[in-house]
């Protein structure tokens, strides 16, 4: 994908989800996601009809006279968004990759996030950690999160070739980047540990990827220990369900194997169908019994849908 296209792309989904930002997701993102609360912010003399349940009785009893503790409202966020860059995530059957809708997911996330004055930042990996990129504010930002999921690894500058992971760090203005290699597969796991190891805040983060991957529950439960995790799956319609075409050919993306199906058969393609919605049903069952949500988006359909659908969700719980 060229520059300038890769450019086009992102003016497209800037224009098609700001619609939806300002027309359906504004008041459900903030709804959902209110910020932490109150935080401490000093000990201060008592005043008469200050509330009684406020006073450090500590601070009190050392001065001699009453001090009651003092609170802000704290209401700003930090959104992280973890997307899957792996070979597997390029692949797509209709006129829009899982990259790209993944793409176009993150753009929704992102623009939601600066509307409500939050932070967003991102993290792309696959079998390590191509890029990171720490939360900030403004519209250029959440422009520039857009471009890098679409454009991971395509737009490198020419002097950053064949540098080492340590020396690209300048080129890429604070943003690490360790590039794709051919065949890796992809570690969710690593992506968690990377995650707890750089943000020390609260973090709202979004695990997006097809989760083509073993034995990374853990991680994500420990990584929803200290944030708020959320797994999306992004998955595409041929994953689910293969087509009558006879004999066909599939690669494995990332282990680089080649194998020949009939899909003549009706067993064999029933087989397929069967094992890929157990897969998206045991994915989902083993996530919420870790209490991390789970959302599923299909690459050829409407990003927005699931995503009001999984505010919604999230709003009559908190209610309870």
């Amino acid at each position: 994908m060229l520059t300038r296209e890769i450019l086009q792309r992102v003016r497209e989904i800037q224009i098609r989800t700001g619609r939806q930002v300002a027309d359906v997701l504004a008041g459900e993102y903030v709804s959902v996601f209110k910020g932490r609360g109150v935080e401490f912010d000093e000990v201060r003399p008592y005043i008469p009809g200050d509330d009684v349940r406020t006073i450090d009785w500590n601070v009190t009893a050392r001065m001699g006279a009453p001090y009651v503790k003092r609170y802000v409202e704290e209401r700003q966020l930090n959104l992280m968004l973890m997307a899957d860059v792996s070979a597997s995530q390029d692949f797509g059957s209709s006129a829009r990759s899982k990259r790209e809708a993944t793409a176009e997911l993150c753009a929704l996330l992102a623009f939601s996030a600066i509307r409500n004055d939050d932070k967003v930042g991102l993290t792309l990996f696959h079998g390590g950690i191509e890029q990171y990129i720490p939360p900030r504010k403004g519209q250029k930002h959440a422009l520039r999160v857009v471009r890098e999921v679409l454009a991971h690894g395509l737009d490198t500058p020419e002097s950053a070739r064949g540098a080492t992971p340590q020396r690209r760090f300048s080129f890429l203005r604070g943003a690490w980047r360790r590039p794709r290699q051919a065949r890796e597969a992809t570690s969710i796991s690593q992506a968690m540990r990377f995650l707890l190891a750089v943000t020390t805040r609260k973090t709202i983060c979004f695990v997006v990827s097809d989760f083509l991957d073993r034995d990374f529950e853990q991680a994500l439960r420990i990584a929803n220990l200290k944030h708020d995790v959320v797994a999306v799956l992004v998955t595409d319609p041929r994953e689910l369900e293969i087509p009558e075409v006879g004999l066909l050919a599939l690669r494995d993306a990332e282990a680089g194997s080649t194998r020949i199906y009939d899909t003549s058969s009706e067993a064999f393609r029933r087989e397929v169908q069967r094992g890929a919605a157990e897969r998206v049903r045991a994915l989902e069952r083993r996530l919420r019994s870790s209490r991390i949500d789970f959302i599923h988006i299909d690459a050829a359909g409407s990003v927005v849908d699931p995503l009001v659908q999984f505010f919604r969700m999230r709003e009559r719980r908190e209610r309870r």
